[in-house]
């Protein structure tokens, strides 16, 4: 009989364990979960209106950030949303097939971040070092097919690890999932079998998905700052570094949690489960609501589409 065969017919459900929290705190932790979720999907929202509805902010980097928003939005949605539900009614099962969708798009969206950001580095790389050519070079097509690549890239790397984590034999019964959602090291963990493999094919392409965007990404920046430093004035090479900095913290909340993860993930197996929980929530919920405010709250121009969309709002409730 074939591990597929195993799982479909030994393993009709996975019990997910969920995130702890004493009796007293969990409508707490409910509360603060959907505040959460609310608020990225609202602050993603309403940051990817403001560039469809204002023509100033439809520019390649701009295009690119509605790209970002849209992933953490799908992100968080394909997460929270349940996690919640599972809270409220006290029921924490999802069947084989609802576990496997749910890994698949996670670790897929996660990819397609990491290629997007190595993009976005690209992209600011260009303008900062080729200021005069960047109409040229970063064209609006070329921009889109950036974009798409990204998607499919995301999405296709991640086939491999996913079908080989669905194909292990799982224990007879309901295998517990030490987690608030069907994450591959937390499925991994719960194989009955050898996963020496499966660890092996997370680190080996997390090669082509993480690591050579960040060689990309720490290459950008550095002829950024070699540009930088042949500014003549101080003030053009703040305002250069302004336009990154942004980027520059995206990247860093991105891949400080997501490295601990699938950098090493045979490594971080051995680690507590509430280790595992700690570091999804921060790069599950907490990095999508900072996103948003990390592009918006020192970005003139977003700023300036804000204060036009609520002037247009004003307009339309006087008439």
């Amino acid at each position: 009989m074939s591990p597929g065969t195993l799982n479909d017919s030994r393993t009709p459900e996975f019990l997910l364990l969920g995130l702890w929290a004493p009796p007293s705190l969990r409508p707490l932790l409910w509360v603060s979960l959907l505040l959460a979720y609310l608020a990225t999907v609202l602050g993603n929202g309403a940051l990817v209106g403001l560039i469809a509805l204002d023509r100033r902010l439809h520019r390649p980097m701009y295009r690119l950030l509605t790209h970002l928003a849209l992933l953490d939005t799908a992100y968080v949605s394909t997460t929270l949303p349940q996690a919640l539900a599972h809270m409220a009614m006290h029921h924490a099962r999802l069947s084989l097939a609802r576990c496997g969708a749910q890994l698949y798009v996670g670790i897929s969206l996660g990819s397609c971040e990491a290629i997007l950001l190595a993009a976005m580095a690209l992209d600011r790389c260009l303008a900062v070092c080729r200021p005069l050519h960047y109409a040229t070079l970063v064209t609006t097509p070329r921009c889109a097919a950036l974009a798409g690549a990204s998607w499919t890239l995301g999405f296709v790397l991640s086939v491999p690890n996913a079908v080989a984590a669905l194909r292990l034999p799982f224990c007879p019964g309901r295998p517990e999932v030490d987690h608030f959602f069907c994450e591959l090291p937390a499925v991994l963990r719960t194989a009955c079998a050898d996963t020496t493999a499966n660890y092996r094919l997370v680190y080996g392409l997390g090669v082509p998905i993480l690591l050579v965007p960040l060689a990309l990404i720490l290459a950008s920046y550095a002829w950024i700052l070699a540009a930088v430093c042949k500014l003549p004035s101080a003030g053009s090479r703040r305002k250069a570094l302004s336009t990154c900095s942004s980027h520059l913290a995206v990247v860093g909340l991105f891949y400080g949690t997501v490295s601990a993860m699938y950098l090493r993930p045979q490594a971080s197996s051995t680690l507590p489960a509430k280790h595992h929980k700690l570091v999804a929530v921060f790069y599950l919920v907490v990095t999508p609501v900072l996103n948003p405010l990390i592009y918006s709250l020192r970005n003139r121009e977003v700023h300036m589409a804000a204060h036009h969309a609520l002037a247009r709002l004003r307009g339309i409730r006087i008439v």
